[in-house]
């Protein structure tokens, strides 16, 4: 995984966090869930971000028939997705 796409990840993890109810599909979380925060990533980094969360299980996708798929938090995760970012915080402020 590349920076800008671990970046992007813990920014949609922190997203989910504090809206543990928010659902949306790639095109809505790049632009509602991450659009408020500096440097906005290409949908590229977006949909590679999402994949890797999905594939670790802390987030959900769904899909219905003819619609396009949408994402939400693991709930059952949200106690370790809390533990990540503070570790992620923790060893930025720390130049890690």
């Amino acid at each position: 995984m590349t920076d800008v796409t671990q970046q992007t990840a813990y920014r949609i993890l922190a997203y989910l966090a504090e809206n543990p109810d928010a659902q949306d599909t790639i095109k809505g979380i790049s632009e509602w869930w991450l659009s408020e925060q500096s440097g906005q990533p290409n949908a590229a980094a977006v949909e590679e971000a999402v994949n890797c969360l999905v594939t670790s299980g802390l987030v959900i996708a769904s899909t219905r028939d003819g619609a396009e798929t949408y994402y939400k938090v693991n709930r059952q995760e949200l106690q370790e997705i809390k533990a990540l970012l503070t570790r992620f915080r923790n060893s930025d402020a720390s130049g890690d």
